[in-house]
């Protein structure tokens, strides 16, 4: 695992560079997830195997430094995301962004349209205000939160991770090593407007681009919408909205199949 340290949040991102051919894929995920512990699986497994591949763990999650004072917006950890290519030297690269990682992922190239030649989301948030756990964590004040509100989720994740489903496990154990402060903030930032909002900026982004469903996660009326605005809707089955963990067979099969059709 690499560090990088980020000196204007006096703090250091943390992540897996592994070897392969370029444009390199970079992988981002979720809210309050990891992605030393939900995407090292998939990137490991073809087609993406074969390209260098770089996985992170956000600040406030997994292996990564938790600053306090650090805005956790979208706008913050696309920056992150940023710094980390350009230290690489990278560009054009394939980007791969689940939920929260697929908002920072279309905000990443809308901002920074060099480091980006090719979008996928999996299941990100795309317009303000909507979100499941995102809303559920934002219902809490930051002092809220802190004192009561994240040892609350943590114990409904247990919960589920205790019927044994593989998704909600991995999701428990990422969760586990969270910063609270990262958590909310992140939540907030996910629901807060944006203008443009993350919708119009996909829809701008001039690149192939491609939005990924959990085949139990449908059916949903934005599968149409997207086809329509010329995003490829890819669907992952046998699995629902922890499609990387339950699937990384199929994810990485189609993700990569995606990218290796796509033009340019």
């Amino acid at each position: 695992m690499r560090t990088l340290f980020l000196p204007e949040t006096a703090a250091a991102i943390r992540y897996h560079d592994l070897p392969g051919s370029e444009p390199a894929v970079l992988l981002l995920h979720g809210l309050g997830a990891a992605g030393s512990s939900d995407l090292v699986g998939v990137a490991c497994r073809p087609p993406l195997s074969g390209h260098r591949r770089l996985v992170l763990d956000l600040l406030g999650f997994g292996y990564s430094d938790r600053p306090p004072t650090f805005g956790y917006r979208l706008e913050d950890h696309a920056q992150t995301a940023a710094a980390v290519l350009d230290a690489a030297g990278l560009s054009g690269c394939r980007v791969v962004g689940h939920s929260l990682g697929g908002t920072v992922a279309i905000v990443l190239a809308s901002r920074r349209p060099d480091l980006v030649g090719a979008l996928v989301v999996a299941e990100g948030n795309l317009d303000p205000g909507v979100g499941t756990g995102s809303a559920r964590i934002s219902a809490w004040s930051e002092e809220e939160y802190l004192a009561r509100g994240h040892a609350v989720m943590l114990a409904e994740i247990d919960a589920a991770a205790s019927t044994g489903d593989p998704g909600w496990s991995a999701y428990a154990a990422a969760f586990r090593l969270a910063d609270p402060i990262a958590v909310h903030r992140s939540a907030v930032g996910l629901l807060a407007s944006i203008v443009p909002t993350a919708r119009e900026q996909l829809y701008r982004f001039a690149g192939p681009k491609a939005y990924v469903f959990g085949e139990h996660s449908l059916p949903d009326p934005d599968r149409k919408r997207l086809e329509t605005a010329g995003v490829a809707v890819l669907v992952i089955p046998g699995a629902g909205h922890a499609m990387a963990v339950e699937a990384p067979d199929e994810f990485a099969h189609r993700v990569g199949g995606f990218f290796d059709s796509a033009p340019g």
